[in-house]
């Protein structure tokens, strides 16, 4: 008799579940800051926790296709209706509904490095095979690099991600060269998480309408601070929208995250407060600490910087373990370009992010 191991899809074999030890234990000690996750440090809004309350009372009801909601996300968009817009329970289930419709074992996921972790995670789990392209490291900027991007597609490459902004580098790529990529045909994802903190100008949503290959994949957890409620949602032509659905889970955006979602889009106000709120604590940080030496500080358009402590001789798994002695919880970056001084913080509340200012300012000070 076979042992239960044996009936396992051999790509599935040995892949541990996936487990954020920061998040872990920041709720296991609340008494430490989250300075890690690129969660919004504001609670959501007074309109968005009323709707919460009024949709939990019909919890007991299976929720629609979510009309309403695809129609508020396709005429924020520009998008002729529903028919271009799919709903996910976070960005993280969007990107493994398009990853399963795609990938066959042996497929090919070029993603941008550094970048997201999700990508690899459902590559991995389809049995695919991640082809990772290093950005540029130069004159202290990471750069994009669609020449590169374009000239490591293959036969077997199924998908091309691309985060814009950037996490954890806070960049855009130039639209130009997101043209070039999307120009191959090869199915293109523009992960945009991150893109209301620079307004939705930022987009390449309109490049759906005339390349049928791109993905617009966007969530609710970062600016609009709903990380908790799961939503996400994907934009594109409708017939690559459709055959994508088809591959949902049943009512897979409950009644109450998809309710308080269209809640959020119509409290514009909120939204905006948001943004400033962020963007101004993004220049507290950039003018407090650029006096620094040897500390580089990467301009980001999202809800976290990332840093360089390399030239001041600092590593970054040193400035987190200072950080944590402290009560902050910061965000581990792998050695990249020769250099092992990396680490990333998220934007806290404005009392917070002065206590991170003397933190790090503390650190290279030793």
């Amino acid at each position: 008799m076979k042992s239960v191991e044996e009936y396992f899809v051999p790509w599935v074999k040995g892949i541990p579940m996936y487990v954020s030890g920061h998040i872990d234990l920041a709720w296991k000690q609340p008494e430490l800051h989250r300075m890690m996750s690129n969660e919004n440090p504001n609670p959501p809004s007074k309109k968005v926790l009323e709707a919460i309350e009024k949709y939990a009372k019909i919890a007991n009801r299976y929720p629609d296709q979510g009309f309403k909601v695809r129609e508020k996300i396709a005429e924020i968009n520009g998008l002729p209706g529903i028919e271009n817009v799919m709903l996910g329970n976070g960005s993280s289930e969007v990107f493994d509904n398009i990853f399963r419709c795609l990938l066959e074992p042996g497929d090919e996921v070029i993603q941008h490095t550094p970048c997201f972790g999700i990508y690899k995670l459902r590559c991995n789990i389809l049995g695919g095979k991640l082809v990772s392209v290093p950005m540029i490291y130069k004159d202290k900027q990471l750069l994009f690099d669609a020449d590169a991007i374009i000239k490591a597609i293959t036969p077997k490459t199924k998908i091309i991600v691309i985060a814009n902004p950037n996490n954890p580098t806070g960049n855009f790529i130039d639209k130009k060269d997101f043209i070039k990529v999307a120009e191959t045909g090869v199915p293109l994802i523009s992960d945009e998480a991150y893109i209301e903190f620079a307004g939705l100008s930022k987009s390449n949503v309109d490049l759906v309408k005339k390349y049928k290959n791109v993905i617009i994949t966007r969530t609710l957890s970062k600016c609009y601070g709903l990380a908790g409620l799961r939503f996400g949602y994907a934009l594109g032509d409708k017939d690559v929208i459709a055959q994508i659905s088809a591959a949902l889970i049943p009512w897979n955006v409950g009644t109450i995250s998809m309710w308080a979602a269209l809640t959020a889009f119509e409290d514009t106000q909120a939204l905006q407060e948001r943004a400033d709120f962020n963007n101004q604590q993004i220049e507290y940080y950039e003018q407090e600490l650029k006096d620094i030496k040897g500390l580089d500080i990467y301009h980001s358009y999202g809800n976290y910087i990332l840093f360089d402590g390399t030239d001041a001789g600092k590593t970054g798994k040193d400035a987190l373990d200072f950080a944590l002695k402290r009560g902050y919880i910061m965000r581990a970056q792998s050695p990249m370009y020769g250099r092992d001084g990396w680490f990333r913080i998220t934007i806290g509340s404005a009392d917070e992010n002065k206590m991170a200012v003397k933190i790090i300012r503390d650190f290279f000070a030793q």
